[in-house]
């Protein structure tokens, strides 16, 4: 939905309620799919796993996402294709992957 379609269907005191349930009962969007999808890839990576012994946590499972800083103010370069394929190799190694 566009801030315009927002504003044409939802008024101000409606959209104050929405935003004071979402601070009481955490966030209805983004975040909180990411947290349902972590904590379901966790479990299943520790069912798959268990007799092998490998330990992850949701953390593991959990993007993290910019929170508003831009990489230009941090300082950090961005990845090179080479440095995510690496990532991802070393992610397939870790939990027992094999490339095909």
């Amino acid at each position: 939905m566009s801030v315009a379609q927002l504003d044409a269907q939802m008024t101000s005191d409606e959209l104050t309620r929405w935003a004071a349930y979402e601070r009481v009962t955490g966030s209805l969007g983004q975040e909180r799919d990411d947290q349902l999808t972590a904590l379901l890839s966790e479990r299943i990576t520790s069912m798959l796993n268990r007799r092998k012994g490998r330990k992850v946590s949701v953390s593991d499972f959990l993007p993290q996402w910019d929170s508003g800083k831009s990489i230009r103010s941090t300082g950090e370069s961005r990845q090179t294709p080479q440095q995510q394929k690496n990532i991802l190799k070393a992610l397939n190694a870790r939990f027992g992957g094999k490339v095909s």
